[in-house]
């Protein structure tokens, strides 16, 4: 028995067009990378990055509530952290051309769970209008002592 497949040019022609699509598509993507480093936010406490900028997207690490000046913690307990770490990431995402408005997704670390609504009345106050996606979870230990890590991803919007 002798079975041939023969294909017209017209059943080619979706699989070529999606080909040339991903091509297209991917031509667009940029590949830039840039640190983000700056003196008005704390310095990394290991070796990474305090924001790493690829393409549109920014990705902020993990930012503990340490006033730079001092390399201390913000004396206060949690609310005092989340507003300095707020302050951090504000000064990062201005060095990059952002601001919160461009933040779309966050994680915050607490040490006590218990602490949720204490570091939400602060977080609620930075994100009025269309807030970015969360996670919360509670975690064993964070560095230096800390009750709180927030950190962010935010892409530049095209106006």
């Amino acid at each position: 028995m002798n079975c041939q497949v023969h294909q017209t040019p017209r059943a080619l022609f979706i699989p070529v067009i999606c080909i040339l699509i991903m091509i297209i598509g991917c031509a667009h993507v940029s590949t830039s990378r840039r640190i983000i480093s700056i003196s008005t936010a704390p310095a990394a406490l290991g070796s990474y990055s305090q924001g790493v900028m690829s393409g549109e997207t920014l990705y902020l690490s993990g930012q503990l509530g340490i006033e730079p000046s001092s390399g201390q913690l913000a004396e206060g307990g949690v609310e005092a952290e989340t507003k300095q770490i707020f302050s951090s990431c504000k000064a990062i995402l201005t060095e990059a051309g952002l601001s919160l408005s461009d933040v779309v997704q966050v994680q915050v670390f607490l040490i006590d769970i218990g602490d949720f609504s204490k570091m939400n009345s602060i977080y609620s106050t930075y994100f009025q209008k269309n807030p970015p996606a969360r996670a919360t979870v509670a975690v064993a230990g964070l560095a230096r002592g800390a009750r709180i890590e927030i950190m962010m991803t935010a892409v530049k919007h095209r106006d």
